[in-house]
């Protein structure tokens, strides 16, 4: 899959650098570079990319605000040299976030990241086997079949699998969780909550027992939960 690409810094040198990154990955086409966000703001939106690369400090507009704008099917990796902007960056559902001085090691796995995210996508959920979330700076691989259910825990998501004594860790959001899974296995039941419907073996006084957890239904999702359950019945 090929997907392209554009280049938002103020930096002349990170500008050039992540260019020339761009130009020697096969799979990346560069649609365009801005010096700022203000300039990207009048073009960016008739090249309808897939993948923003994009720095956090600017004058004027920042990369944050800047983000809000971009085009939601477009995907964002944050460049910047402060990592105190790790978590900001995840609340607008960053696809990465790369520190600089960045390595093309580190541009090549966000870049792969958003191929595999746009794959996703292209496929029908309900043949998805797998997904990739990034916990303690690695991408790690997890079998559908193999969740339990998800807790959002605000900037982070613990992800519990069967016969695994811990969850895994991952800094990304519900909502971009929820994008990924089928919805024909998973289901929302809490706005920290997401289930694997055919893992649900025991549901005491309206909550779902895992193990020695309970998961709370809320009232916002009570109803498609009922209905799931009369379906069933």
């Amino acid at each position: 899959m090929n997907l392209k690409c554009a280049i938002v810094d103020d930096e002349p040198l990170a500008l050039g650098l992540l260019e020339s990154y761009v130009n020697k990955t096969p799979f990346l086409e560069l649609a365009g570079k801005y010096s700022s966000a203000v300039q990207a703001i009048k073009e960016l939106p008739e090249k309808h990319v897939d993948l923003l690369f994009l720095d956090i400090q600017m004058p004027e507009l920042n990369g944050l605000e800047f983000s809000k704008m971009v085009d939601f099917n477009t995907r964002i990796v944050f460049t910047t040299a402060f990592d105190q902007y790790a978590i900001d960056g995840y609340k607008v559902n960053a696809l990465d976030y790369l520190l600089k001085p960045i390595s093309y090691v580190d541009f090549l796995q966000a870049a792969h990241k958003a191929v595999q995210w746009f794959e996703l996508l292209q496929q029908p959920k309900e043949e998805i086997r797998s997904i990739f979330v990034k916990s303690e700076y690695k991408l790690v691989q997890i079998e559908l079949s193999r969740i339990l259910y998800i807790e959002g825990l605000k900037d982070y998501l613990k992800i519990y699998e069967e016969d695994s004594p811990k969850p895994i860790l991952s800094l990304m959001s519900m909502k971009a969780m929820e994008e990924l899974l089928p919805a024909s296995r998973f289901m929302r039941v809490h706005r920290s909550y997401i289930v694997q419907k055919e893992k649900i073996r025991i549901i005491d006084r309206g909550r779902i027992v895992f193990g020695k957890n309970y998961i709370p239904v809320s009232d916002s999702y009570k109803q498609a939960f009922q209905d799931f359950l009369d379906r069933r019945s």
